[in-house]
């Protein structure tokens, strides 16, 4: 049995069970209040004990846990006052990510994994226009086209349009003006930089879920100070991934311990305005992703950022300060006190706002899953480095990765976009070879091939390299019931 991870320290010492820690979690207090640097204590004691760790790093300053910490007054007053005996400043394995690959390895997807529920939120497309986007989606599954980045979701949004007529009887309605705004949407989302992440190679979750020599769990850090700029993008990502986990890791029922620890910083990004059947898959994968050996914790302001259909899968729960300057916030206040197991020896709502920066009140689950009750806690301080690295270190870093190497090329492979321009071409040399024979009369049963013959023709040539396989499984593809 893997050794409990010290959280703090109350009357007694207080502790997070391993074997507990896949029932998810929640970070939540005001800003100062020391939400960062809890969550950087818990990636040091994850990885101590082998577990890996993927962890969005908005401000840059989780990337000290590279490096080992300096003695500050304020620590060592900690450390003695909680007896730790064998604290030693130490630096944890580090691999840097970002999806505009200027301060980590390049992290990237496809179109085609994104899917078409995630893609029409990141492009705040109504229920027509989403309409329109999974119709292209059908038409590229269909046919076996792969659409992979920016420019083959254009290619098929201009092709359906094109043939709209065609394509009616089969799918239905094809709204050029829809089609037109998907089109703008995208030149938008293409200035925020998004084109760097619908690329190749994609990423191998494999190398999320890596250990270093000593058997120390890597922490994946996610440069998203950037990426902050465009909170859709940078939810459907954080989506994306949960999604990619749940789908492709195996069963592994209540491990000794999580295989992977997910932290989501300003997760409330990922519920503002999400669609219910968003939600509702959230709300599932969320639920059921723990079986496969995955923690997801959620760090945010305020508990009520969180739904309540989601919160209520959060079993272990570390919740720092939280100011009440309003009506709302009391009434916040009092939700986040409700959700405790009262402890007799203090009143919760005065403790929430009473508390100072590096203290919480902490609620972890015991050995039979049931919410313990709650502690004031002193958390425990950081081995690590207290604000982030340099340049020069950060470099280093990504020099001596795993995955040095791995991702930095991109891969633009035969797809849509590619494969749509040459059908054009041809088209194209048919009509200048047919012209130049002065439209000779066509021989007894032979008829000029549609657009759809045409397109069935270049599109089974493309199949033949990858029969039985569904090209667009969208998010959550298994629970949408398709692979």
């Amino acid at each position: 049995m893997t050794a409990p991870i010290f959280v703090g320290q109350a009357k007694d010492a207080v502790y997070l069970l391993p074997q507990m820690a896949n029932r998810h979690g929640l970070i939540a207090g005001a800003t100062g209040t020391g939400k960062t640097v809890t969550l950087q204590g818990l990636a040091e004691s994850f990885s101590e004990i082998g577990v890996p760790v993927f962890a969005a790093d908005i401000k840059g300053d989780l990337s000290g846990v590279s490096q080992p910490g300096r003695a500050h007054p304020k620590i060592s007053e900690r450390v003695a006052l909680m007896q730790l005996s064998d604290f030693a400043f130490q630096g944890f394995p580090v691999t840097c990510w970002d999806v505009f690959a200027d301060k980590g390895h390049p992290l990237r997807t496809t179109i085609s994994d994104m899917g078409p529920l995630l893609l029409a939120r990141l492009l705040n497309l109504n229920e027509t226009q989403q309409g329109i986007l999974t119709l292209v989606f059908r038409v590229a599954d269909d046919n076996g086209w792969l659409v992979l980045d920016m420019k083959d979701l254009r290619a098929m949004l201009q092709f359906v349009a094109d043939n709209a007529a065609e394509f009616r009887t089969v799918y239905g309605n094809i709204s050029a003006a829809s089609v037109g705004a998907i089109q703008r949407r995208l030149l938008t989302l293409e200035d925020q930089g998004a084109d760097r992440l619908f690329s190749e190679p994609v990423l191998n979750l494999d190398d999320l879920m890596q250990t270093d020599a000593d058997g120390r769990g890597v922490i994946n850090l996610l440069a998203a100070d950037t990426l902050m700029q465009s909170p859709a993008l940078y939810s459907a990502f954080l989506l994306w991934l949960l999604a990619e986990l749940f789908e492709q890791l195996p069963e592994v029922g209540d491990p000794d311990k999580p295989k992977l620890v997910l932290f989501f910083d300003e997760a409330h990004l990922i519920f503002d305005d999400a669609p219910k059947v968003l939600l509702d898959k959230i709300e599932q994968v969320v639920r059921l992703i723990r079986s496969k050996g995955v923690g997801v914790y959620f760090v945010t302001q305020n508990p009520t950022d969180i739904p309540d259909s989601v919160l209520g899968q959060l079993g272990n729960r570390i919740q720092h300060a939280l100011r009440a300057y309003t009506a709302n916030d009391q009434k916040a206040l009092k939700a986040a006190a409700d959700t405790f197991r009262a402890n007799p020896d203090f009143d919760t709502r005065e403790a929430l706002t009473s508390m100072g920066v590096g203290e919480a009140l902490v609620s972890t689950l015991d050995e039979k899953g049931r919410p313990q009750v709650v502690q004031q806690t002193l958390i425990k301080p950081p081995k690590s480095q207290i604000g982030p690295i340099s340049d020069a270190q950060r470099q280093q870093l990504m020099a001596q990765s795993l995955v040095a190497g791995v991702y930095d090329k991109v891969l633009d492979r035969e797809s849509a976009h590619e494969l749509l321009a040459l059908r054009a071409e041809q088209m194209k040399a048919d009509a200048a070879q047919e012209a130049a024979l002065k439209v000779e009369k066509k021989p007894a049963g032979r008829q000029r091939e549609s657009v759809m013959e045409a397109f069935a023709k270049s599109a089974m040539r493309s199949i033949g390299s990858q029969i039985g396989r569904r090209l667009v499984r969208g998010i959550l593809g298994s629970l949408l019931g398709s692979k």
